[in-house]
């Protein structure tokens, strides 16, 4: 059992643990996860974490198919620039490993932003804190856990991401 499910187990938060074997070839894990698990990528999110200002790291959780806008998770956040956390710093901080690092359950509290994408859905599915393993459940509930917020966080035609 992982920390994020422990989490949600722990404080009774209706969820659903979906895992298939992950295959190390995978180019992108929640695009593996959504193809694997028949779901529509659209509701199959991914966790990012990115630096802003050069001093906080914060967290976003946007689709799979989607491409962060690191300037509009700087506005979220209340910066002005956000940066790619280097994924060894993203490790230290959650204590998941890089493509199956969790929203929930990290070793650090960090601020997280949800993509607004997310409240259009009734339910989610999120890392559940290894490869190969997801999470399903409604995003308020995520938000909530959380102390997160919903913020539009993906490249639009102008915007610049990740």
């Amino acid at each position: 059992m992982t920390p994020a499910i422990e989490l949600l187990e722990r404080t009774g938060t209706a969820h659903r643990v979906l895992s298939y074997e992950h295959d190390p070839r995978a180019e992108s894990y929640g695009a593996e996860a959504a193809e694997v698990l028949g779901l529509d990528p659209a509701r199959v999110f991914k966790t990012l974490l990115a630096t802003v200002d050069g001093s906080e790291t914060v967290v976003a959780v946007l689709p799979v198919a989607q491409r962060l806008d690191l300037k509009a998770l700087a506005r979220a956040a209340g910066g002005k620039k956000a940066t790619m956390a280097d994924p060894a710093a993203a490790e230290r901080l959650t204590g998941y490993v890089v493509g199956g690092i969790s929203p929930l359950g990290q070793r650090r509290r960090l601020r997280t932003f949800v993509d607004a994408t997310a409240r259009e859905l009734a339910e989610i599915n999120v890392s559940g804190g290894r490869r190969g393993l997801e999470v399903a459940l409604a995003p308020d509930a995520l938000a909530g856990m959380l102390s997160a917020s919903f913020h539009p966080l993906t490249v639009t035609a102008e915007g610049d991401g990740a």
